[in-house]
Parts: C-alpha cells; structure tokens; sequence
C-alpha cells in the first residue's frame, strides 16, 4: 500500500502503477483469443465442447450437455433457503424499479405542419450475458445484466456462465430465474463470446454482449465489436474514498477491501484532507485483513494496488478524482450534497458515511455494471438504453419537401453529390 502526498514532486510517477495495472496483457492474450474465435467460428459446437473441457474440466459429451435445463434450475431453486430467495427477490424488483424510470418511448413531432419527425424505440432482438464464474459466484451479475435487458423489452435473454468441474453455483441460477433469463448455457471464457457473436447450431448468434470476465473474455468482446454490441470494456474494479477527515475508520476500511477481494488487479484509494484519519483508516485495513475469508487475494490487491492520499483540501481531493473518473466513487464527507456539483467523472456516485459501495453492488436499485479504468470520462453505466435501438422517422409531405427542397439541393451541390441532389430536383420539377 502506498502512502502518498499529492502534493508531492514525483506523485504522478508513484501513482502511474496503479492507473496502467492490467495493461500488460498485452498481444500475447490477444492471439490466444483470436485463435479461439477463429476456432469456434470454423467449428461451432465441437470447438466450444473441447474448451469448456479444456478450461472448465467439464466432461460432456455433447454440447446439448451444455444447456441448463428447468429441471436443473428447479432443483437449484430449492436449495436455496427462503431468506436468501426473498433478498434475491427484493434485489431484482429494485433493480427493475430504477431501470423502468429509464425507459424512453417512440416519439413523434409536428410541430411543422408540413413535415413530421419523430424517433422509434425499439428493443434488441435476442442478447447474451456473461456472468463470471471464477473465483466468486456473482448472482448478483445475473440481475444486473438480466433485468434492464427484460425491462427493455428484449424477448430473448442468453445467459453464459463457466462452470469449473459442471457445477453453477445455485443462487446464481436462481438469480436467472428470478430476473428472468430465457436459457442457461454452462460455457465462458473467450469461446463463449465467439459463439455468442456467430453463433452455432446449439447456440444462437445474439445483436449485443454484456456482462464483466476476466482478461480473456474482455479481449474477445473488444475482438467481435462490430459482428455484435457490446456494453464496455470491463477492467479490473476500482474504488475511490474522498474524506474530509469525518466518520469512522473501520467503516471506511471495510468500504477498501470491499473492492480489494475481487480480485488481486484491484484498486482501492482512500484520498483525505486528514493525515491522521488517513493513517487510521490504514491501521484498519491491516486489522480487518486478517479476518477476511479472501485474504490473500485482498492483500496483494491492497499492497500492490492500494492508497492512502493526503489532500491539501477537498478542491484538490475533487480534482484528483475527475482526473482518474473511478469506477465507484464514495464522497465519505460530512456534507456530500454541497460537493456533488463538483464531480463530473465517475461511474457511481455513493453519498455519505451510511451509503457503501456494496448498497450499490446488490440491491440499491442502479446498475453495478460501470466503467473502469477511467473510461467514465466517456461512458455510463450499464442502462435500458443499451437494450433497445433508436431510429429516426422522417416524413416529408408534398409542401414540406417544397418549402425545404431547394436548401437541400444547394448542399448536395456544396458537397459534388449530384445524384443526392436530383433525387430532390426531379419532384420539385414535377410539382411546378
């Protein structure tokens, strides 16, 4: 873990290590991941069977294998327990709550009387999600993904989630059913993305890919942009604390190493006006460690990937924060309202001493699917609008094409596009 002034001389160098942590993956991921597209594009089915078996160690024998049947969900179900069912519940009807405020409609205006515009609303057809199933089981990835695709409209949801030795964890497979998800296929890594973007004869080609993985799956979604959508590209997860030296250590400890146990690529910041709080909090963290279930993995996150910054003043605090636009960003700080204006680049914006990141994580009701890496300089979180598709309505009538034709043969005509200008000339030449 770093200990860092901003005001120091060599402060960005120090710093530079955690901003460009994962980008050392570099090409040699990137061919392993085209020689797998590569593959299951030429091979469809038998190419995803010997990878699932390769990586997952899963021993089908035929892709059908690879389906979840409702059997398999049902049993799942009823493993379990009540209480875990109703929070699952709860979590989805939230989340399905915030994201029906999101919705947009088909719209139409005729505000000119000669001519109608308007924009058309339409959900996606079919779409994939990957939900990662590594180190964690992520049910809560599920709702996420599954809900404000279902909220949009989209009739057909694929789920794909890998299954070390065939076995999905059952709160993840319940979380699809809850949220609505239309079929389950035990496959992940890159061969997945593959056979979501082309298609094979077991699994269908789909308009867009959401949903977080590993390096591997990132890559392959980066590669297939373009045959399909996709959401972003999901770095390693990150959190930002901004302090003013108010609230309790432990708390904000515990908010760290909530981010530091996904996994050891992990960035947990704490930036605070007080050097005092600031050396608390990090006595906390070293305390807590010890009693995390994940040690090791938060650990190496912490001490490779960790900070405590010591900030002239909260303008400074802000500043630094716009400048990497985190991924979750709490303000830990007696008033957070009167900064709020101040914050123009984050992913999630978490208010206040009793607002942890986690709320956002489960059940708040907002996506937990965001930007890293700074990328929410320019993106969003995940939303209804990554669902659906816009396209513009435009009607001209017989008056309308009239009173605006002329102005658009002359930039046709600026532009050397006769044949675009014609397509308007010859009607106005035969209305005259």
């Amino acid at each position: 873990m770093k200990f860092l002034d901003i005001t120091d001389k060599d402060f960005d160098g120090q710093f530079a290590a955690i901003l460009g942590r994962g980008e050392e993956s570099g090409r040699d991921v990137e061919q392993v991941v085209l020689d797998i597209i590569a593959d299951v594009r030429n091979r469809g089915d038998a190419a995803v069977l010997e990878y699932t078996g390769r990586f997952d160690r899963l021993d089908a024998a035929s892709v059908t294998e690879l389906e979840v049947t409702d059997d398999e969900i049902d049993e799942a179900v009823a493993r379990c327990s009540p209480e875990d069912l109703a929070a699952l519940k709860l979590a989805v009807e939230r989340v399905a709550r915030f994201h029906e405020k999101q919705k947009q409609q088909t719209w139409i205006s005729t505000e000119e009387p000669d001519v109608m515009l308007g924009q058309m609303i339409t959900p996606l057809s079919r779409v994939g999600i990957y939900v990662p199933g590594g180190k964690a089981c992520y049910p809560s990835s599920v709702i996420m993904n599954a809900v404000p695709a279902k909220v949009a409209g989209v009739p057909d949801v694929i789920m794909v989630v890998p299954s070390p030795d065939g076995e999905i964890n059952p709160h993840v497979l319940a979380a699809a059913r809850l949220s609505g998800v239309d079929r389950i296929f035990r496959i992940g890594g890159a061969q997945a993305v593959a056979a979501l973007a082309y298609g094979t004869a077991m699994i269908p080609k789909v308009d867009k890919i959401t949903g977080p993985g590993n390096i591997y799956v990132a890559t392959a979604k980066k590669l297939v942009f373009g045959q399909v959508g996709i959401d972003m590209i999901a770095g390693p997860s990150e959190i930002l604390v901004i302090n003013d030296g108010s609230g309790n250590p432990a708390h904000l400890a515990a908010d760290l190493l909530s981010q530091a146990e996904h996994d050891e690529l992990a960035s947990s910041i704490l930036i605070t006006t007080s050097r005092k709080f600031g050396e608390a909090v990090a006595g906390e963290v070293e305390k807590q460690l010890k009693g995390l279930s994940r040690e090791s993995i938060a650990r190496k996150s912490w001490e490779s990937y960790g900070a405590v910054i010591i900030a002239g003043s909260l303008t400074e605090a802000i500043e630094f924060s716009n400048r990497i636009a985190p991924e979750h960003l709490e303000l830990a700080v007696s008033d957070p309202f009167a900064i709020l204006p101040q914050i123009k680049n984050a992913g999630a914006i978490f208010m206040g001493h009793f607002t942890p990141e986690a709320a956002g994580d489960y059940l708040a009701g907002p996506n937990h699917t965001l930007p890293t890496g700074g990328t929410a300089r320019f993106f969003s979180p995940l939303s209804v609008d990554d669902f659906v598709k816009k396209s513009s309505i435009v009607y001209f009538s017989r008056e309308g094409l009239n009173r605006l034709g002329d102005d658009i043969v002359r930039i046709a005509g600026l532009e050397g596009l006769e044949a675009h200008g014609k397509s308007v000339s010859i009607r106005l030449a035969q209305q005259k």
